[in-house]
């Protein structure tokens, strides 16, 4: 019994050995075998060469592994996509129910290059061609296809695209997908996914679930903070040049049908940080903090657009006006003829270009359908315009811009909007509308702006006058009233104490005698006051000009007997500013014959006084002297080139003859742009910055500011009194009354004659007809 036993385990020993040989030299046998007839056969079947390290095959498990697996390119040696590991595991039971399901498919770092050749055209478009079903006669009903393919994977991928028409590189990196996957008989498909960008910070990730037989889907996603710096690569076909970047946050849920664009019903957060546009890294055109979409609903197909906010934070825009186009134009081609050429292009795919069609589509949509927003705001812009197409750069900027609006809602009443901002360097503004959203013919309009100095606008003047003013504040208010387009408009135009100073010679500048029109538009008070009332409709505005005519006709014959007082209150005027500030005309350190004589009474009154003291605070107009400066050594070096025996004896001939030249002249550009280092340079600013170091213009101001300060103290050193002068450090600002000066500031006893001048000034104030103005001029003395 016990030798019966001992042989029955050894026989079973030996068979169960033999089966497991059977089945190991199978495994070991076929793996191989498969591996050679997939490398084999694989273009003849799929079109592209598939190879492998090795396979491991076991059919009786139905597992299946292809180790560092690869496709190649068309008729190519370069990889298209690539595993460290293919795992693949088979149901072989249910082949015998004629049913095939693939119980998983892995994926372990995969790396897949996606080449866009033209607009249609793929790298992988020969293996769409390849497996597309041929068209079929045949009207017999197929019986469906009873494959299963569940738990998909996709471990570790990065994936790549190449755009070869507009040369854009982008990829991503740690992607991972996994999904239960999808069945024969169940309509649904779910899937998790996740990646980060390929160059920078950013994450992604997601779920979804997709209906395979109407086209249903839903989906969630969060991102955080993702690079959008591809836009860059596609705005390089469509500029001249430019830099681009942001982050994108969001955090979206919809539903909607892949076959119907717009049955989409989407909520969430949308939130693009750190917007940066311009022509350099460091220069931006277009930039802001933070803008925030919340969404309570949007629904095109439904018409809903329900926004719970719209908020952007610290927006930044820079417009600036050159000889030759301006900044826009210069990226964007003249009249934008770079965008219009690549919008109308349709051989090749451009992602900035697919955006503004979308985005025009939605907003023209929106204002079609029912549309709420219940808080819409822009906190602290600041907006910036810069004119160098006159012969001196302009420049203003609406600083600490905000603008809110309340409960706008196309099925509701109107909706109240305010917008205010600080003027830079001085002023401000303020408007209130109320707007009907059902029209926007249909409005209520208030605005005042105050406080806002003539001076700023001194380059217009010097360039179409050749005289800048040195004095005047402009004010202006109105009220409008619009009914279906019809207007009924309110404005008032008033310019208190406008003065005009010394002409301005230069080739470059027109000549009207600013001075005589002066006396035409000015009022015996000194005030320029204008009411200009505007009626007719939005698109044939007319402008009531009654009030103008009537003042100019007034100042004409009314307002010459009046010249005795007029000529009392400037005398008055003069007596107070120059005894209190010295001002300096651009580029100069010399004095005119009035200036002289005040000058003179002072050092008079101080010798009188031995216990009284002058402060002097260097008012410097820093920003604009410069530029002065700048473009007098710039036509220097350009004058001296031409002439080259005036090195050595560069008179005063020479340099009024330098200083009298334009900046404009077609000559002196060609040599400013012969020596140009790099082409993105367009205002003659620049062009003569290129040319002339910056040290050298910062010791020429130097030297201005000691010459302007010995030319000073030399009337108080006749009289013996200059060490009770004493000069504070310079402080740099851009003065109100737009140059540079000398604040004086009495230690001791006051003139006399200053002090009578305060007295009488003031009496005239509260007289007409100077009195009707009495609240402005305090107003404006205090800033």
């Amino acid at each position: 019994m016990k030798l019966a036993d001992t042989k029955f385990k050894k026989a079973l020993l030996i068979i169960s050995s033999a089966i497991i040989l059977v089945f190991t030299l199978a495994v070991l046998f076929i793996s191989p075998v498969a591996k050679y007839l997939i490398e084999k056969y694989s273009v003849e079947y799929t079109g592209r060469q598939i190879k492998m390290d090795w396979a491991y095959v076991n059919p009786f498990t139905g597992y299946v592994h292809f180790n560092n697996f690869r496709i190649y390119e068309e008729k190519n040696d370069s990889i298209f996509i690539s595993s460290k590991g293919l795992s693949i595991g088979f149901n072989l039971r249910k082949v015998l129910s004629k049913e095939y399901e693939i119980t998983s498919i892995t994926l372990d770092k995969p790396m897949g290059i996606a080449i866009q050749k033209t607009r249609s055209i793929f790298n992988f478009s020969d293996i769409i061609d390849h497996f597309s079903s041929p068209s079929s006669n045949s009207t017999k009903p197929k019986q469906p296809l009873h494959l299963n393919i569940l738990n998909i994977k996709i471990k570790d991928g990065t994936f790549y695209l190449y755009d070869t028409l507009v040369h854009v590189n982008y990829f991503i990196k740690d992607f991972d997908f996994e999904s239960t996957g999808e069945r024969w008989n169940v309509d649904t498909f779910p899937g998790t996914f996740s990646f980060s960008p390929g160059i920078g910070p950013g994450h992604v990730a997601g779920n979804f679930t997709i209906n395979t037989s109407n086209s249903d889907y839903r989906f969630a996603f969060v991102i955080q903070k993702l690079n959008l710096g591809i836009i860059e690569q596609y705005l390089k076909d469509m500029t001249n040049y430019g830099t681009f970047s942001a982050y994108l946050d969001a955090n979206i849920k919809a539903i909607g049908n892949f076959k119907d664009g717009e049955n989409i019903d989407t909520k969430g957060r949308i939130s693009i940080n750190n917007f940066h546009f311009g022509k350099t890294r460091k220069e931006d055109y277009f930039a802001f903090d933070t803008l925030v979409l919340a969404i309570d609903e949007i629904n095109p197909k439904m018409h809903f657009y329900r926004l719970d906010s719209l908020t952007l934070a610290h927006p930044y825009f820079k417009y600036e006006k050159y000889d030759h186009l301006d900044n826009i134009e210069t990226m964007f081609g003249e009249n934008g003829n770079k965008v219009s050429t690549e919008s109308t292009t349709h051989t090749k795919f451009n992602l900035i270009v697919s955006l503004a069609h979308f985005f025009a589509t939605v907003a023209k949509d929106f204002f079609e359908s029912i549309y709420k927003i219940n808080r819409l705001a822009v906190k602290r812009a600041d907006i910036k315009f810069n004119d160098y197409s006159t012969s001196e750069k302009f420049s203003i900027d609406a600083n600490t811009l905000y603008l809110k609006a309340d409960s706008i809602d196309k099925s509701h009443g109107n909706v109240n909007i305010s917008l205010s901002s600080a003027v830079e360097p001085y002023g401000n503004f303020f408007i209130t509308a109320n707007i009907n959203p059902r029209d926007s013919a249909t409005f209520n309009l208030n605005y005042r702006f105050s406080n806002i100095p003539v001076t700023q606008f001194n380059p217009y003047l010097i360039s179409y006058t050749s005289f800048p003013l040195d004095r005047g504040t402009l004010e202006a208010n109105g009220k409008w009233n619009v009914q279906n387009g019809s207007i009924q408009s309110t404005n008032h135009l008033l310019i208190i104490d406008p003065r005009v100073t010394k002409r301005v010679k230069n080739k470059a500048n027109k000549w009207i005698p600013l001075w005589l029109v002066m006396a035409f538009i000015r009022e015996r008070s000194n005030v320029i006051d204008y009411q200009i009332p505007i009626t007719g409709n939005l698109k044939n505005p007319k402008f009531h000009l009654h009030d103008i005519v009537v003042n100019t006709l007034n100042n004409i014959f009314v307002k010459p007997p009046t010249t005795p007082y007029r000529i009392e209150v400037k005398k008055l005027e003069t007596a107070i500013e120059k005894s209190l500030a010295l001002k300096w005309e651009m580029h100069q350190a010399s004095m005119t014959s009035i200036q002289k004589r005040f000058v003179e009474k002072m050092a008079q009154f101080m010798a009188n006084n031995p216990t009284t003291s002058i402060v002097i605070s260097p008012q410097q107009y820093t920003i604009k002297e410069k530029e002065y400066i700048l473009f007098f050594e710039a036509k220097k070096k350009y004058y001296l080139s031409r002439h080259p025996e005036k090195a050595e004896s560069f008179d005063k001939d020479d340099s009024e003859y330098v200083d009298k030249m334009s900046i404009k002249d077609s000559s002196f550009v060609r040599y400013l742009n012969q020596h140009l280092t790099h082409s993105l340079v367009f205002t003659i600013q620049d062009k003569c910055s290129n040319l002339i170091d910056t040290s050298i213009v910062n010791r020429q101001l130097y030297l201005l500011n000691k010459s302007r300060e010995n030319t000073f103290i030399s009337y108080f050193k006749e009289q013996g009194v200059a060490d009770r002068i004493s000069f504070l450090v310079p402080n740099s600002t851009i003065p109100y009354n737009g140059f540079s000066f000398f604040k004086i500031e009495y230690k001791g006893e006051l003139p006399t004659y200053l002090i009578k001048a305060y007295q009488k000034i003031d009496e005239l104030n509260i007289e007409s007809p100077r009195e009707k103005y009495e609240k402005e001029r305090a107003k404006i003395k205090s800033i």
